[in-house]
Order: C-alpha cells, then sequence, then structure tokens
C-alpha cells in the first residue's frame, strides 16, 4: 500500500520530524473501514499526527477514527472541524475547507474570524494548513474545484506577516504559489498524482507516479525550507568530493 511505504520512507529519514501533518482525504468515501485502516496506518508513527478534512471526508468520520488524538474530540465538536497546536517553535493553525457533499472547498465566516484571532495572538512562525488550495494552479480540471473564498481567506493571511507557509492537499500533484504574502505548498499526493496538463479541456486523469511527501525545516536563520521526498528508497547514498574551498564533516 502506498501510504504505508510513505510511513516507511519516513521512519528511514536521518532525522525524525516532529510532527507529521496530514492535509485531508484520509478516506476515499468516508467509509468507517477506510477510517480504521488510515488510523493503523497513522498509528504507527512515533509523533504527533494532526489531521485536516479533505473533501471526501467529515468530522464525524474523524471522530469516530481518531478519538484518541487529543485535539480531535473537541475539533469534531465544532460545526467545522478546526484547532491549533504547537510544534516545537511552530504553530499550526488547521482549517476545515470541506463542504459537505461537494468537491470545491470553502472556510466560511466563523472560521476566518477564528483565525484572524488565532493568528493575532498567535507570535512567532505559524504554519496554516487547508485542504482545498487558494490559488490557481493552471490544472483547470482541480481549479474549478478549489477553495471559493480565497479573497476573503487572503485578506486575512495578508494581516499577519508571521504566517510562514499555508500548506495545502486536494490537487494531488506538488505545487508551489506566492499568495497574500505568504506561501502555498501543495503536497503530493501518497496515492495517485492528477496528471499534469494545462489543456483547458484536460480530462480528470490520473498517474501513478512515484510516493512522494514533503518535508518542512526550520532553518536557523528563521525561514521555512521545503524539501521533496520520496517514500521508495534508491541507491545510495554515496560520497561526493568537496569543491576547492568547502569544507564538509
Amino acid at each position: 500500500m502506498l501510504a504505508e511505504r510513505a510511513v516507511r520512507g519516513l521512519l528511514a529519514q536521518p532525522q525524525r520530524p516532529d510532527a507529521v501533518v496530514v492535509t485531508g482525504d484520509l478516506a476515499n468515501d468516508d467509509d468507517p473501514r477506510e477510517y480504521r485502516m488510515a488510523r493503523e496506518i497513522l498509528g504507527r508513527l512515533p509523533m504527533p499526527v494532526y489531521i485536516i478534512p479533505g473533501n471526501h471526508d467529515s468530522a464525524a468520520g474523524f471522530a469516530s477514527a481518531f478519538a484518541d488524538f487529543d485535539y480531535v474530540p473537541q475539533a469534531a465538536a465544532r460545526e467545522k472541524f478546526y484547532y491549533s497546536v504547537r510544534i516545537g517553535d511552530l504553530t499550526l493553525v488547521a482549517l476545515d475547507s470541506s463542504v459537505p457533499g461537494k468537491p470545491y472547498g470553502r472556510v466560511g465566516d466563523v472560521q476566518l474570524e477564528w483565525l484572524d484571532k488565532q493568528l493575532s495572538d498567535t507570535s512567532g512562525p505559524v504554519l496554516v494548513a487547508v485542504h482545498h488550495p487558494p490559488v490557481a494552479t493552471g490544472m483547470q480540471f482541480m481549479d474549478t474545484i478549489g477553495l471559493k473564498d480565497a479573497d476573503e481567506f487572503g485578506a486575512v493571511i495578508q494581516r499577519h506577516p508571521h504566517v510562514l507557509r499555508i500548506m495545502c492537499g486536494h490537487v494531488h500533484r506538488a505545487v508551489t504559489a506566492s499568495f497574500a504574502g505568504s506561501l502555498v505548498t501543495i503536497a503530493p499526493s501518497t496515492a495517485h498524482n492528477s496528471a499534469l496538463n494545462f489543456a483547458k479541456d484536460a480530462p480528470a486523469h490520473i498517474h501513478l507516479e512515484p510516493t512522494i511527501y514533503y518535508l518542512h525545516v526550520l532553518t536557523d536563520d528563521g525561514a521555512l525550507a521545503t524539501h521533496t521526498a520520496f517514500a521508495e528508497m534508491y541507491p545510495g547514498p554515496f560520497p561526493v568530493q568537496a569543491d576547492e574551498g568547502v569544507s564538509w564533516p
């Protein structure tokens, strides 16, 4: 299973991350059996796992399968599934853009007001996680089911320059775009990826590409670097000869 490969790849990293963020669509049909499988796979990770709903998920499904995650019961009790947690020197603000029965997303006024207050009350670097990207990707079949209140969302983000990154899913491709004074990173999928096609009439096709995930690293200068990591194992590592004047450990 591709998700299991991603877990194995993550655990094989020389330095394990402080937390894992899953940006939605843990199930395809909001089926309890799928959630149980997702819970079993994610339960193999020794670090905290933070989840948000995608357009295939529901807060009820999350509440049932992930009730032992300490933030889930309170988040699931709301009309929307949202919360804020600390991860080391970072704050993660997690939003719910799912709209029941619809493929597109909407954050909504209640969450936007809560987000504005959370960002105002938070000092230090912030990551905002939301399933539906607030930016166009050029892939028409995905952009038509994007975030419908992206302008309102952007107006809130614009007021808070300490938002280093907006982490999204939904598109099933690795995409980076500027947005509201911040940066959006759309994570690739650990399952299938969308076919890369910018034609206006491109069909909604998928490719079975290598399993990929993102690693976000807060650097010593306070910036956030994002790395693309492959779950599959490839030959290496091999030593590299340093250039003249460069000294490596």
